[in-house]
């Protein structure tokens, strides 16, 4: 359970730091919250107020992976060491390959209409204005279709991303893919949540493997899966800490990344 683990942390940390204690370090591999980092619909920013929460507590030094968004950082007012695993381009660059980008969304637009305050309005708007200045009526904007550009014929295609959650998304691009002539696909992930259904949507899809790192526990969605593999991460956390806590340059994490890892 997120928020109670969240309230266990917060009442540790306010322990040690009524206890005296000179520095207080968390090591949160998945930052909670972190995909609600900014103004959505009128909607809290979350992440913001886990930071907020998280500093006042008395946290001192934060060691996380891999922020949704990088921004999030400037959420705190203490230093944040973001260590990551290896975007995109640096998955392409060791294994000498090209980059093609799968561009648009799902045409699935509902939720984006919930609360009816969606921009630009749907209907036309009349009542006491003058005819001469009715409001002409606005057509919401479409969200693209999926497209790929670059070519994926006849190769592995690997998909990377931050955050493997709700599937759908993986799942569609994993279709049009295939369509396009890739004849494997794999997906690279460093949170793996895969809550609800996500596990059994993996497994019909077109996808042949989820390779997400344990920042997460999720034995169970292996279970229900077995395309889903797992990397550890625990070596690169604990040399942070040993680091952080020798008072040793963190910037060796960044740049020296061997090409094995």
């Amino acid at each position: 359970d997120v928020n109670t683990t969240i309230m266990e942390m917060l009442i540790m940390v306010y322990a040690c730091r009524t206890s005296c204690a000179r520095s207080i370090t968390g090591v949160l591999p998945y930052f909670p919250y972190s995909k609600q980092c900014k103004m959505r619909k009128r909607g809290s920013i979350v992440s913001k107020l886990i930071a907020s929460m998280v500093c006042k507590a008395g946290l001192t030094h934060l060691i996380t992976m891999d922020l949704h968004q990088k921004e999030i950082q400037g959420f705190f007012n203490i230093p944040v060491d973001n260590l990551r695993a290896s975007p995109a381009q640096s998955f392409a660059e060791r294994l000498r390959l090209g980059i093609a980008v799968i561009h648009g969304e799902a045409q699935d637009a509902e939720s984006d209409q919930v609360d009816g305050r969606h921009s630009p309005p749907t209907v036309k708007t009349t009542g006491a204005i003058h005819p001469s200045m009715e409001i002409p009526l606005l057509i919401p904007k479409e969200k693209p279709p999926i497209t790929v550009v670059g070519d994926v014929g006849g190769r592995i295609a690997i998909i990377v991303d931050d955050i493997i959650d709700d599937v759908d998304s993986f799942v569609a691009a994993a279709e049009t893919l295939k369509e396009r002539g890739a004849y494997k696909i794999f997906v690279m992930a460093t949170h793996g949540l895969l809550s609800s259904d996500a596990p059994r949507f993996i497994e019909e899809s077109a996808i042949d493997e989820v390779v997400v790192t344990n920042t997460i526990p999720h034995e169970l969605q292996k279970l229900q899966c077995p395309k889903i593999k797992t990397v550890d991460i625990s070596m690169i956390l604990s040399e942070a800490i040993r680091r952080i806590h020798n008072g040793e340059s963190m910037s060796y994490l960044f740049r020296n990344i061997g090409v094995d890892d």
